[in-house]
C-alpha cells in the first residue's frame, strides 16, 4: 500500500454479525413509512437554497483496497449548515409548528442537530432554547446563538443535557424537538429521520445505473443509519450489505445487536466522534436496526485526524474533502475491513465491490477542525 502505509496501523476494536439479520422492507417502511419519506423530501427539495450535495469518488482509496468503487456522500455542502442534520432538525421544526408562530422549540444537542433545530426555528421567526453539555465547544454554542437561539450549558454530559430540556420544556410548555426517541415520544424523531432520507432519495439519483453492495453507516442514537436503511427500503432495488460503525467507547447499537435487545453503555470517556457518542439506541431507529444491520463495527479514536488530513489533501481521490471528525469513521471502517483479511472475507468486500460511505458533516467547528488537521 501506499497512501495506507508507512507502518501506520489501521485497526478496529470490535467486529459482528448480526445473527438475526433479516432486511424486511415491508416492517422497516412500516416504522418509518413510505408517506413519511415522500413529505419529507417534497417539502424539503422547495425550500429556498436545496440542491442535492455531492457524491464523490475515493478513486484513489479504491485503487489502494482493490475495490471497484467508493462513493463518498459530501454533506459538508448541506445548506450553509455544514451538516446532514440541517434535513432532520429543520424539518420536524416546521411539522410541529404548522404556522404556530407562538410556540417555542427546544432540543438538547452535542452541536449539529440544534443547529439544525435553531436555524428552522429562526426561518418560521419561532423562540428557539439550545440545551448543550459542558464537553460541546464554544464555537458550537455560538453558532446557534448566532442563529437567534438561547443557548443553555449544562454541568455533565448529554443525558444530562437532554434531562434537563425535558425537565424544563415540561415546566414550560416548550415543544421538544428531539432527535431521540423515548416512550411516548416518538412522532418528532420520526419527522427528523423522514428529513436524512433525502439524502438517499439523492444517492438513488446520483449513483442510477451502479448498483451500491455496501453500505457504511455512523451511529450514535441510530437516527441517520435507521433512516438511511429506510431510504434504501424505499429508493433501491438492490439491498447492500449494511454496515453500522462507531466509537469503541459508545458502542451502543454494536451491543443492542449483540444481545438483542436495547442496551445502554456506560461512557467512561468521550470520543472525539463527538455526535456520536451516545449510550443508548433511540427506540424508533432500533426497530429498523435491529434485524437490517449485518454487521457491527467499532473503532477507536486513533485514525481520526489522520483520516481528515487525507481526505483534506486530496489523497484519497481527485477532491479535496473538507470532512469533520464524524465523517471520517465510515473511511477507517473500510480500511480497516479490508487490512483484517477475515472480516474482508467475511463481508465479501472484493474488486467488484460498490462502497458507500456518508460524509455526515464538514468543518462544523472549525477550531476544532484545524486542530485535527494540523497535528
Amino acid at each position: 500500500m501506499t497512501i495506507l502505509s508507512n507502518g501506520h496501523l489501521w485497526k478496529h476494536s470490535e467486529f459482528i454479525e448480526n445473527k438475526s439479520f433479516s432486511f424486511d422492507k415491508k416492517k422497516i417502511l412500516n416504522s418509518l413509512s413510505k408517506k413519511d419519506i415522500d413529505e419529507a423530501y417534497l417539502s424539503i427539495s422547495n425550500w429556498e437554497g436545496y440542491s442535492p450535495t455531492p457524491l464523490i469518488e475515493l478513486n484513489k482509496l479504491s485503487k489502494e483496497l482493490n475495490l471497484n468503487k467508493i462513493y463518498y456522500k459530501d454533506e459538508s455542502k448541506r445548506f450553509n449548515l455544514k451538516s446532514f442534520k440541517a434535513l432532520g432538525g429543520a424539518y420536524a421544526v416546521e411539522k410541529v409548528s404548522t404556522g404556530n408562530k407562538s410556540i417555542v422549540v427546544a432540543t438538547a444537542t452535542a452541536g449539529n442537530h440544534g443547529r439544525s433545530v435553531a436555524w428552522g426555528a429562526k426561518k418560521l421567526g419561532l423562540k428557539c432554547k439550545i440545551f448543550i453539555s459542558e464537553f460541546v465547544s464554544e464555537a458550537r454554542g455560538m453558532a446557534m446563538s448566532e442563529l437567534g437561539a438561547d443557548v443553555i450549558r449544562v454541568k455533565g454530559n448529554y443525558e444530562n443535557s437532554l434531562m434537563e430540556c425535558i425537565k424544563q420544556s415540561t415546566q414550560n410548555n416548550w415543544h421538544i424537538v428531539q432527535d431521540v426517541a423515548w416512550k411516548d415520544y416518538m412522532v418528532v424523531p420520526k419527522y427528523t429521520m423522514a428529513g436524512y432520507t433525502v439524502m438517499m432519495k439523492e444517492i438513488a439519483d446520483q449513483i442510477k445505473q451502479n448498483e451500491i453492495s455496501h453500505i457504511i453507516l455512523q451511529a450514535g442514537v441510530g437516527g441517520m443509519a435507521g433512516a438511511m436503511i429506510a431510504g434504501i427500503a424505499r429508493y433501491l432495488v438492490n439491498i447492500p450489505k449494511t454496515v453500522v460503525v462507531e466509537p469503541d467507547s459508545a458502542a451502543c447499537v454494536l451491543e443492542s445487536i449483540r444481545t438483542g435487545k436495547i442496551e445502554k453503555i456506560d461512557i467512561k470517556r468521550e470520543s472525539l466522534m463527538g455526535g456520536m457518542s451516545c449510550g443508548e439506541v433511540s427506540l424508533v431507529p432500533w426497530e429498523i436496526l435491529k434485524n437490517s444491520v449485518k454487521y457491527c463495527i467499532s473503532l477507536p479514536d486513533d485514525n481520526i485526524a489522520k483520516t481528515m488530513k487525507l481526505l483534506e489533501n486530496a489523497s484519497l481521490s481527485d477532491d479535496k474533502i473538507i470532512a469533520g471528525e464524524n465523517s471520517v469513521p465510515g473511511v477507517i471502517c473500510l480500511i480497516t475491513s479490508c487490512e483484517d483479511g477475515k472480516v474482508k472475507e467475511k463481508m465479501e468486500l472484493n474488486k467488484e465491490s460498490n462502497v458507500l460511505l456518508i460524509g455526515c458533516e464538514g468543518d462544523t467547528d472549525q477550531e476544532m477542525y484545524q486542530k485535527l488537521i494540523n497535528q
